[in-house]
Formats: C-alpha cells, sequence, structure tokens
C-alpha cells in the first residue's frame, strides 16, 4: 500500500475520486496544482458537458452517460480562473451503500497544445521557404531565357544597324547605347544568379559553391578563400539548395561584418552525414548577445528543417566558426539521381 500511495503521490496526471455527486473525496497533488481544486468541492462539468443537449434525467456528463467512450479532449474551468485543455477519462470503480465513486483522470493538453502550434508554425515556414524558392527559380529562368535573350536580340539589332548607318555621330551614340546594354545584361545575369544559380540545377551542389567562392574572391582580392570537399556526386534537391542558401548566407555576413582575411569553406560527407563548416579569423563577436540580423537565424531554420544541428562558435577578434550537421537520407538521393 505504501508503494501504491508514492505512485499515487508523485503520478503527474492528475487524479480525482468523486462520488455520484461529484463531490471530490481524494485527489493527488498534480490534480491539485492542475485544478486548484479541493476536497469536499464539486468537479465542475467540462465545456462541452455544460453545453450539450441532454434529455430529462440523463447523467450530463458525458463520459459517465456514454461509457463506450474512454477518453475525449476538452476545457475545464479551474479554481486559478482559467480554462485549461485537459484529455479526460473516467472510471467507475465503486458501488457501495447506494453510492457510485468514479476514477477522473485529468491530463494537461497545455503543453501538447503549445508543442503542436510549434510544429504546426514549424510547418508553415518550411512550406513558405520552398514556395519561395520555387518562386525564385521561376523568376531566375524567366530572367535568364526571357529577358536576357531579348536583350541579346536587342544588342544584335544594334549591330546590324550600325553596319548600315554611315554617320560617325550616330555610330558613336549606338555604341554608348550598346555600353548601357551591356551592362543592364550583366546586371540581370547578376540578378538571375542571385535569386537561384542555374548551374545549381544544371551541375549540382559543389560546382555552384565554387563559382559562389570565386566571384567573392574576385569582390574581395585581399581575402583568401580555400574551399574542401569529397563529396564527387548529386545530393537530393532539398539539401543541395538549403545548404547553398546556408553557405550563401554565412559568407555574406563574412563579407557585411567579419573583416577576415581568411575565409575556409569545406563539405565533407561522414557515412549518413553531411557535414559543412564556414571558418573565417575575422572580428567575431559574442555568441550569446542578441543580434539584430536575421542571417544567423535563417541558416538555423533551414538546417532545424533538414533534420540537422548548428553549431556556432565565435568570440571577439577571433572569427567564426559555423558548424552544420545534415542526415543524408539515401531515398532521397538515390531520388535525386534518378531525376537527374
Amino acid at each position: 500500500m505504501q508503494f501504491l500511495d508514492k505512485i499515487f503521490a508523485y503520478i503527474q496526471d492528475g487524479i480525482i475520486v468523486m462520488d455520484h455527486e461529484r463531490t471530490i473525496v481524494e485527489m493527488n497533488p498534480a490534480a491539485k496544482r492542475l485544478t486548484g481544486w479541493q476536497l469536499g468541492e464539486k468537479v465542475p462539468y467540462c465545456s462541452f458537458c455544460q453545453q450539450r443537449k441532454v434529455k430529462e434525467g440523463e447523467e450530463r456528463c458525458y463520459l459517465i452517460a456514454t461509457e463506450e467512450v474512454p477518453y475525449f479532449v476538452s476545457e475545464m474551468p479551474t479554481d486559478h480562473g482559467q480554462w485549461i485543455d485537459v484529455e479526460m477519462s473516467t472510471e467507475l470503480i465503486l458501488e457501495q451503500d447506494k453510492a457510485k465513486y468514479y476514477l477522473l483522470v485529468l491530463r494537461d493538453q497545455t503543453a501538447k497544445k503549445k508543442e503542436e502550434e510549434a510544429r504546426r508554425s514549424k510547418w508553415m515556414v518550411k512550406k513558405l521557404t520552398e514556395a519561395k524558392e520555387e518562386e525564385h527559380k521561376r523568376l531566375a529562368q524567366e530572367l535568364h531565357d526571357g529577358v536576357g535573350q531579348s536583350l541579346y536580340s536587342i544588342s544584335i539589332a544594334l549591330d546590324n544597324i550600325i553596319q548600315r548607318v554611315q554617320d560617325e555621330k550616330l555610330h558613336i551614340y549606338v555604341k554608348e547605347v550598346r555600353e548601357e546594354l551591356g551592362r543592364v545584361m550583366e546586371d540581370v545575369k547578376l540578378y538571375a544568379q542571385q535569386l537561384r544559380p542555374k548551374s545549381l540545377d544544371a551541375l549540382g551542389l559543389i560546382p555552384t559553391i565554387q563559382s559562389l567562392i570565386h566571384s567573392l574572391q574576385f569582390k574581395m582580392p585581399t581575402t583568401s578563400f580555400s574551399f574542401q570537399t569529397n563529396v564527387n556526386r548529386r545530393l537530393s534537391p532539398t539539401i543541395e539548395i538549403n545548404v547553398y542558401r546556408i553557405i550563401q548566407e554565412a559568407l555574406h555576413n563574412v563579407m557585411k561584418y567579419a573583416k577576415a582575411t581568411e575565409v575556409r569553406v569545406s563539405i565533407e560527407q561522414t557515412g549518413r552525414e553531411l557535414l559543412v563548416s564556414i571558418e573565417d579569423n575575422g572580428v567575431g563577436f559574442h555568441v550569446e548577445e542578441k543580434r539584430e540580423g536575421l542571417g544567423l537565424k535563417h541558416i538555423q531554420e533551414r538546417v532545424f528543417h533538414l533534420g540537422g544541428e548548428t553549431t556556432i562558435t565565435s568570440a571577439p577578434m577571433k572569427g567564426t566558426t559555423i558548424l552544420v550537421r545534415v542526415p543524408l537520407e539515401g531515398g532521397e538521393e538515390s531520388e535525386s539521381v534518378n531525376r537527374r
């Protein structure tokens, strides 16, 4: 009995024994914490039972009236002045001297509800991210194949025009127009690249990262960039686009804040895991301090959606290292290879 008393005292679900008039005759500490009720008080009806229509003489408590229903979820009023979401179950445990005693079990659903809301929120963010990537892909394709080709056609037309015109002043003017047109074409190419690199779909992650680092080396000639990898095959489209965005965002932060002279990027496959590292020798920062930028948060969100882990190590004047671990799904990889 002493063992059972300990179970009754320490179990986390609210346990209440009430009679047929719903008077509390026994309850465990968890039930008191959850509801604020006291011995001798009557157990109130849940929100569902308070509002449901009953026939004359019918028991208002749905669980007692409908014995085949083992449990259900509803809101229960408490002495704390709140309504709480609980999963409830009842069972007739004793009939004595025309009195009936019921066991009422209450399981708090507040934490579960919050977890479900958080899970749903993460799912929505993931779907919005995927939709944004699809839209970026469409816009990049339109810029490259639509706007880019049209501008190229205009450039060819200007060449044909200048060959048929002898006016020197007009030659100079057309040359200036072609130079401006060339700058616009480069801008369009850059915008399409930023939206979604064409090489990512055509060649895969590794060549695209190599191209990204090459372009950054050109923009930052005083910074030394290095890239190492042992990955020599295509990964799933989901992993490729997200890992690319993670590295792109990390390198953008390096350009904007780090003031680094050395940057090292590596992508290594170890077993069924992909390890991504971006390391710089820049000014660093206090990791625990709240930062205004969203770059690191976006990195962490993408890693979370991939089911991976992010570790950020940094300190003032000691550089920054971002280490990402992403699980590789065999099904995704084989599916990726088959699609290509």
